[in-house]
């Protein structure tokens, strides 16, 4: 193995443990987990939970071993956790720190007493993505993210894919491809962090949307109904938000779309399926030990269109399904049947004025 410092993984569920082991292909890995008995079975038979970690990476439960010995990090923490987990760790970092995240999710502050309801108008500024935390709760300035067509299992099983680094440090891509391009798993790079991020996060609500279609067994058509529905909707808020619209249309944004959209491997799909097929959101959820991140976007993306003053008919259809009590049925019924007049139009999303 090279002499190269080793990488840092913070978080050893499904998608870190991939990210570890595409990591451990080219340099030794730390692997931080809040469990010390994870950490324990790794050590002792290299099993995670019924994963198969690589022989050099190392399990540790301290923040302060990964950033003593590990200049680049990946954070990849349910959103939920995430803001905990940089006040954490940012505590034993410095500015040489290179922090770059894999959390597909969205962190809210309300004002006190104040809940997400389908009416509600989210204000942009209290939505924060996980590179804002970053830089909001530690010293590390040197940030990016990465996000693609990501399936944890296939990379788990060895078989290809590819990412999309982003950062507006040219240097921070440039680390991350090193530390994770294999034959296996390509990574390409892009500066806008903004509209990666929002494309990594949105889709996971047209995934739920997409399970919902298998359920109701509602065909391919209807799926692909879907998808270049909610692709457009995706693309449109996301510009709204800051976004660059190639973001939407390259692999954080159609790429990742289509995995999780077509694959019941994908907690987000999975989610949806089980909802039409008669089971409540909290049955469903009862049975993940991670919560599926399309549940909160949903209602993030419905409160921000709100407050925009844009129409989002798939969120807000996924919304009165998963939270208002509309049936599955009902409700893909009713968007199926919203009429389409006008295919993509690019001058609508900017492209036309030489935006994006």
């Amino acid at each position: 193995m090279s002499e190269r410092r080793p990488v840092g993984v913070v978080g050893a569920g499904s998608f870190g443990s991939a990210i570890a082991n595409i990591l451990a292909e080219n340099q030794d890995v730390i692997l931080y987990t809040r469990h010390p008995h994870v950490a324990e079975s790794i050590r002792a038979t290299r099993d995670n939970r019924g994963r198969t970690m690589a022989p050099n990476v190392q399990a540790v439960t301290d923040f302060k071993e990964v950033a003593e010995r590990c200049t680049l990090i990946f954070p990849i923490m349910p959103s939920a956790a995430f803001r905990d987990m940089a006040r954490g760790l940012g505590q034993h970092l410095t500015p040489e720190h290179i922090l770059v995240h894999g959390t597909k999710g969205f962190d809210v502050r309300l004002p006190e007493g104040q809940q997400l309801s389908h009416d509600y108008n989210l204000l942009p500024k209290r939505v924060y993505t996980m590179s804002e935390i970053i830089l909001e709760e530690t010293i590390v300035r040197r940030v990016g993210c990465l996000a693609g067509p990501n399936l944890a299992s296939e990379m788990l099983a060895g078989q290809p894919a590819a990412t999309v680094v982003a950062s507006r440090f040219d240097e921070v891509v440039r680390a991350a491809q090193q530390a994770l391009s294999t034959p296996r798993f390509q990574v390409c790079g892009s500066r806008d962090i903004t509209g990666i991020e929002i494309a990594g996060v949105v889709k996971n609500v047209i995934a739920i949307a997409s399970g919902m279609v298998s359920g109701l067994g509602l065909g391919e058509n209807a799926r692909a109904l879907l998808i270049s529905r909610g692709l457009i909707e995706m693309a449109h808020l996301g510009k709204m938000l800051g976004g660059d619209l190639s973001a939407f249309f390259g692999l954080a944004g159609v790429g990742d779309l289509v995995a999780t959209c077509s694959s019941p491997k994908s907690r987000n799909y999975t989610v949806g399926y089980r909802v039409a097929k008669g089971e409540t959101l909290a049955e469903v959820t009862r049975d993940f030990d991670e919560l599926a991140e399309g549940v909160n976007t949903t209602r993030v993306m419905l409160g921000l269109a709100n407050h925009l003053g844009t129409r989002a008919p798939l969120t807000e259809t996924v919304h009165r399904i998963l939270f208002d009590g509309l049936a599955a049925a009902k409700g893909m019924d009713e968007f199926m049947a919203t009429s389409f007049q006008v295919d993509l139009d690019m001058s609508r999303l900017g492209a036309g004025r030489g935006e994006g």
